[in-house]
């Protein structure tokens, strides 16, 4: 018995790949701030909060770049929206003012401990995302877009004077209040 599969998966080539990234640091940013929150909490908590931050976006970053659907492609988009400006904002008061984090985070110094990635990493995501946008009316009916963002509202045409009644008159169709074009001398 032969198995067919008629969808193709979600993460294919480099999609693959940055779930695969994705996952090491959802792991690696979630040991560090359980750990960094057990042992040694009072020393800087902001930069630990701040770690455990992190895990959670990667985490729901992953499981987001996993799943399908209109929804999840729209979580995908925040989630890694919030880590880039988050890695920017971190890592430019990290720069700027480097009391504020007396210890370091998962996005200090814009991701240095961890080669960079974290600086890269949406940004590779939010291109990659663009490319696979879900077709919008696949959004409208999951209801994630609507009008205002970027779905057409429904229009209903507007009942013009003479409707019914036939042409007016003077034997012209109504034009809409504008009449017949007339050349520029």
């Amino acid at each position: 018995m032969m198995m067919v599969q008629t969808d193709s998966p979600r993460t294919p080539g480099i999609g693959r790949v940055l779930v695969v990234v994705y996952a090491i640091l959802a792991l690696a940013a979630t040991g560090r701030s359980v750990f960094q929150i057990l042992t040694k909490f009072d020393t800087a908590p902001i930069a630990y909060v701040l770690s455990a931050v992190a895990a959670v976006v990667y985490v729901v970053a992953t499981v987001a770049l996993v799943a399908r659907g209109p929804r999840w492609y729209a979580i995908a988009w925040a989630t890694i929206g919030f880590e880039l400006f988050g890695v920017l904002v971190v890592g430019t008061l990290s720069v700027v003012d480097p009391v504020l984090f007396p210890a370091d985070t998962v996005w200090s110094f814009f991701g240095r401990g961890y080669l960079f990635i974290p600086l890269v990493l949406p940004v590779l995501g939010l291109a990659w995302l663009y490319q696979r946008r879900p077709a919008r009316q696949e959004q409208i009916e999951e209801g994630v877009a609507g009008p205002g963002r970027g779905a057409r509202p429904v229009v209903t045409p507007r009942p013009t004077p003479n409707a019914g009644r036939g042409p007016p008159a003077g034997g012209r169709a109504d034009l809409g209040g504008r009449g017949p074009r007339r050349p520029r001398r």
